[in-house]
């Protein structure tokens, strides 16, 4: 098996077996990302999925336990592909313990709640939602094409579905100028979403993006590492998502958190004002090599 062009994964899925659904992804228009921008958007042909899952089966033998469903959007997939490819797994793979995949929030409101307990059903367990924020003005800024509602919407529908949901925030995506609403709206989207999972990165532009021609022009403000910590400050103290297990351990994040929400927010709280009195952050040359 082979991959077409660079593949990308969240870091929890770095164990996980990585099939190609879909090459690229199907907006591909947000203004800070560069992931997809050399694919060309298509829907992998059901042939050659499953010739990459019997060859994996060949190589790896039957226990794989984990199995993540790429490229960039895979739940835009049609319900009736998707349900074969869930079953193939299995049949391959019978240890299977968790497959997954990116979605985005309109991939999961254009499915059917039928079509979402039925994926549920046969194993799809986690989907992965790039929300980046929950201001409306941010999401407009950089092109997401939905609303801060349209997301909660999806969050709350995967969950009456029996889907997991791991929710991607992007610490400093709204410049120097909307920290504060970008961090407190990014609180109310998580507490609306009450989703499994939350986590943050943080801004990291690229060369070829619209974002990083903005901050060359000087029409926005990249915000500091100290900065970063109190966005992340304002975030936990305006969070009410019991039982969300919360992390910041991307490697573009300054400081690394861990915790579930909302009983470890205090402790986490103190590790900011440790991190920041101490400035023990993240070396920029490190971030550079992401």
């Amino acid at each position: 098996m082979q991959y077409e062009g660079t593949l990308y994964r969240p870091p929890s899925e770095a164990r996980s077996l990585i099939i190609q659904v879909t090459i690229g992804c199907a907006h591909n228009r947000c203004t800070f990302c560069n992931m997809y921008r050399e694919k060309k958007f298509r829907v992998r042909e059901k042939e050659e999925i499953m010739r990459d899952l019997d060859e994996c089966r060949a190589y790896y033998g039957p226990m794989v336990r984990r199995v993540f469903f790429a490229d960039g959007d895979a739940l835009v997939v049609k319900t009736e592909l998707l349900l074969e490819l869930l079953d193939y797994v299995h049949k391959n793979f019978p240890a299977v313990e968790r497959i997954a995949a990116y979605g985005t929030a309109k991939d999961v409101l254009k499915k059917s709640e039928e079509d979402l307990k039925a994926l549920a059903a046969a194993g799809l367990e986690l989907i992965y939602l790039g929300a980046e924020s929950g201001d409306d003005r941010v999401l407009e800024h950089i092109k997401k094409d939905v609303k801060a509602a349209d997301i909660i919407a999806a969050g709350q529908k995967l969950k009456r579905c029996g889907l997991q949901t791991s929710v991607t925030l992007i610490s400093g995506l709204g410049g120097r100028k909307g920290i504060r609403d970008h961090a407190i709206k990014s609180a109310e989207l998580i507490t609306g979403m009450n989703p499994e999972y939350a986590s943050f990165l943080t801004l990291r532009l690229y060369e070829g993006t619209e974002m990083n021609e903005e901050v060359k022009r000087g029409d926005m403000e990249l915000i500091t590492p100290d900065e970063i910590v109190e966005e992340m400050e304002l975030f936990l103290k305006n969070v009410d998502s019991p039982g969300t297990v919360f992390r910041t351990n991307h490697a573009s994040n300054y400081v690394v958190l861990a915790g579930n929400l909302n009983e470890d927010i205090p402790r986490m709280l103190g590790e900011l004002e440790e991190a920041k009195e101490e400035q023990r952050y993240r070396l920029e040359e490190w971030r550079r090599h992401i």
